[in-house]
């Protein structure tokens, strides 16, 4: 058994997507958050910044972009435009149940 145990590779986790709201300013930090810690801040504020490069290329292109809504097959980002900054709700859609 400790010969096979060589060769095997280990197994991939399963994550958890973010769930829950975080408020960024204008250089795409978090102010505020309720989202897990267990997710890393720098997938957040990559999250942010894309969320804010949205909001500014469309205030570039002089389109009136207030809000977003970015629907993944397992995750779906609702955005709005705060002055500069944002406020994103992420909201996961799994269909199964998670302990606690």
């Amino acid at each position: 058994m400790g010969l096979l145990s060589l060769f095997s590779k280990p197994r991939p986790g399963v994550r958890l997507l973010p769930s829950g709201t975080m408020t960024v300013d204008r250089n795409s930090q978090i102010v505020a958050s309720t989202v897990s810690s267990t997710h890393s801040p720098e997938l957040l504020e990559e999250i942010g910044n894309h969320i804010l490069h949205l909001f500014r290329e469309a205030h570039k292109a002089h389109i009136p972009l207030s809000e977003l809504t970015i629907q993944f097959a397992s995750l779906r980002i609702n955005a709005r435009e705060m002055r500069g900054g944002a406020i994103i709700f992420l909201s996961p859609s799994h269909s199964f149940n998670v302990p606690p």
